[in-house]
């Protein structure tokens, strides 16, 4: 078993669900490019102003960026909130430069198994 079918396992069955229940994770909700149904992912990014901001560790292999690829619009949660828009997949863009405006914490898991790396920043439609 390779080392990213190893965390991936851990992720989808061990990180990822702990991390849906905690209030103040982040999440991004995509829509599954299969079945229609939407599938949430704990992310790590940072909010500047109607933009949210993340890195994939694993750029286009990463499911919920093949949803993305597949259906742009998505959900993102920030400090409880849900909120629209559009993703957009950024490869012109420095995704270890990025990830140096993410906090160090909140982006562990990125640093440390991230192999092929992918800036993705979402356009959040207005809230009022």
């Amino acid at each position: 078993m390779s080392r990213k079918s190893v965390i991936t396992a851990l992720q989808r069955t061990l990180i990822n669900p702990i991390s849906r229940r905690v209030p103040s994770a982040h999440l991004i909700e995509t829509v599954g490019r299969k079945n229609g149904e939407p599938r949430t992912t704990p992310v790590s990014g940072r909010l500047d102003g109607d933009e949210y901001w993340f890195v994939s560790e694993y750029g286009p292999a990463s499911q919920y960026v093949k949803n993305i690829q597949a259906n742009p619009e998505v959900r993102i949660r920030v400090k409880n909130v849900w909120r629209s828009g559009r993703a957009v997949l950024r490869p012109d863009d420095d995704p270890r430069r990025r990830l140096r405006t993410i906090s160090r914490n909140a982006s562990v898991v990125v640093r440390a198994v991230g192999d092929d790396l992918l800036s993705i920043q979402v356009v959040l439609r207005s809230t009022g």
